[in-house]
């Protein structure tokens, strides 16, 4: 039997509860920090939790006052796989494509770089719509496809499925698009320019920053308080959602 992720033992846990009557309909959950220390998880995991109970309509966010247990319960017998949340896909992206895009820095012909650049004049013209996000994908999986390894392409291509099909990513990044949070031409045109360069080093560099970005988009979309948090704490946040990556 596969093991659940922590998300989901998390959100189980909480789910029995609310069963048991611990939190009661209509109660207010408590903080995401003091969850996190109740868990022993990291904030993002909670998240994802609340993001996964919310979509099983078990909670639901109050504005500038917190998650609450809903007032009339679905059938708690109801648990479908949410599979991979946000967090963890940019995590594992940030590891694979970063290095895809080191690797293509060594390989990039002028007709993939022109190609690039194309999407990323697609990408700005789509503005906040569905097709600024079809030419983010497609500028991805070109680096991909610019290192000349049929196996990366497949991983890249992968990791971008789970993107489109994992009900919790999907609820997740749609939070995020409703927020505003568009792909940035800045950051892409920063990537470009590295394998223009074919300069390895600069290319990990420029993508997993891109990613990070993504990361903090993330986090500020789905802040699960819904109100300001302090400068220092979001940093701390952050640092703990991309040690890995940054190994």
């Amino acid at each position: 039997m596969i093991k659940q992720k922590l998300y989901q033992q998390v959100a189980e846990s909480i789910a029995t509860a609310i069963a048991k009557g611990r939190y009661a309909p209509g109660s207010r959950l408590p903080a995401e920090r003091d969850l996190a220390e109740e868990f022993k998880v990291s904030r993002p995991t909670i998240r994802e939790a609340m993001i996964a109970l919310e979509i099983r309509g078990l909670v639901g966010a109050k504005k500038g006052s917190g998650i609450y247990v809903t007032a009339t319960l679905p059938d708690l017998t109801s648990t479908p796989e949410l599979d991979v949340g946000a967090f963890e896909l940019i995590e594992a992206r940030t590891l694979f494509e970063g290095e895809a895009a080191a690797l293509a820095a060594t390989a990039i012909d002028a007709q993939q770089l022109d190609e690039l650049r194309k999407l990323l004049v697609e990408m700005e013209q789509a503005g906040e719509t569905s097709a600024a996000l079809d030419a983010d994908k497609q500028f991805h999986l070109a680096i991909a496809k610019a290192t000349g390894n049929s196996v990366v392409v497949s991983v890249v291509e992968m990791l971008w499925t789970i993107r489109e099909q994992s009900p919790l990513c999907v609820h997740m990044f749609a939070k995020a698009r409703r927020e505003g949070v568009t792909p940035r031409v800045n950051e892409h045109q920063l990537i470009v320019d590295a394998l223009a360069a074919h300069d390895p080093q600069a290319a990990r560099d420029t993508m997993r920053s891109h990613l990070r970005r993504v990361t903090d988009d993330l986090l500020e979309a789905t802040r699960l308080d819904m109100i300001q948090k302090a400068h220092a704490d979001f940093a701390a946040q952050r640092q703990r959602v991309v040690s890995r990556g940054s190994l």
